[in-house]
């Protein structure tokens, strides 16, 4: 896999970042909760200038601290509950409110955020146990979905593998954007994009040693391309995207080429030129907003 440039408006970001951020190092390499502090900074300037809801509000759900934001486009069916990410040791619904306003207005129904149990002083099962406990307390007047970005798209995906198992009701569809999928570090994207920008390989093996053991990898409910065909032939209706400057980009088109062998007909998105977590940056980036554009298409062909 060849290394590509980023595009003229990600490296404009890229740039800004370069300028705002210098000298503050890598927060993985800092104790877990000064490198929270660190991230939590760090997406303030994504959560500016936010389309306006119909209503925003802090709820506990299941136990949790959650976020609840209504689109005044509302059609009054579909909801979704979304799982952030931040390589299951990082961020918060308070990080991702730009990114679930977005959601919200381009899937046209209410997003729900909320503070799942973070690594490592809470490794796996933890942040999938939380996941499944959201799912399971989620209001029934609506039809549910679910939605994560990078770790988060991880734990929607683990979280349905193990519905399947316990025979419990699936979502209507998930939407799954650059997720962890696998833990093979020698993919040809995790080669090619080893140093970033952005999230790099070796960011990538600190929050993996973070969240499990390696013994533990080869668990479908933790690295989900380990899920047999059966278990993936019966998961909803999906929709998946990806950053091709992203060393988890293999991760992607890895579980796509395997859905399709499957006879699947779910909806992928490459983003050419555009780093991990770009759909962050909806405030500056234009790849982002498309992103979400191109989300909601999708889901509302697959909730029709």
């Amino acid at each position: 896999m060849s290394i590509m440039a980023p595009s003229a408006t990600m490296q404009a970001v890229l740039d800004r970042l370069s300028r705002e951020d210098a000298g503050l190092g890598d927060p993985t390499l800092l104790e877990p909760q000064h490198g929270r502090t660190l991230a939590a900074l760090g997406n303030l300037r994504w959560n500016e200038e936010l389309p306006v809801m119909a209503e925003t509000r802090n709820v506990i759900h299941a136990g949790m601290p959650a976020r609840l934001v209504v689109p005044h486009n509302d059609a009054g069916r579909e909801a979704i509950l979304h799982v952030h990410g931040g390589g299951w040791a990082f961020c918060s619904p308070m990080t991702h409110e730009g990114a679930a306003r977005r959601l919200a207005e381009a899937c046209a129904c209410p997003v729900l955020t909320f503070d799942y149990r973070l690594a490592p002083e809470h490794p796996y099962p933890a942040g999938l146990d939380d996941v499944v406990e959201a799912w399971s307390a989620r209001d029934r007047g609506r039809r549910w979905s679910l939605a994560g970005d990078s770790a988060g798209a991880n734990l929607a995906l683990a979280a349905m593998l193990r519905l399947l198992d316990e025979g419990s009701e699936l979502p209507a569809a998930a939407l799954l954007f650059y997720g962890v999928y696998g833990a093979d570090f020698a993919t040809p994207s995790y080669l090619a994009n080893a140093e970033g920008p952005g999230l790099t390989r070796a960011k990538m093996m600190r929050y993996w040693d973070w969240y499990t053991a390696a013994d533990q990898r080869a668990q479908p409910c933790v690295a989900p391309l380990a899920a047999s065909d059966a278990q993936l032939a019966a998961l909803p209706p999906l929709y998946l995207n990806a950053a091709a400057l992203d060393p988890l980009l293999s991760d992607t088109e890895l579980l796509v080429a395997r859905l399709r062998a499957l006879g699947r007909g779910d909806r992928y998105d490459r983003f050419e030129g555009v780093v991990h977590g770009f759909m962050q940056m909806g405030n500056a980036l234009p790849e982002a907003r498309e992103a979400f554009v191109k989300t909601g298409e999708a889901f509302r062909q697959i909730t029709a």
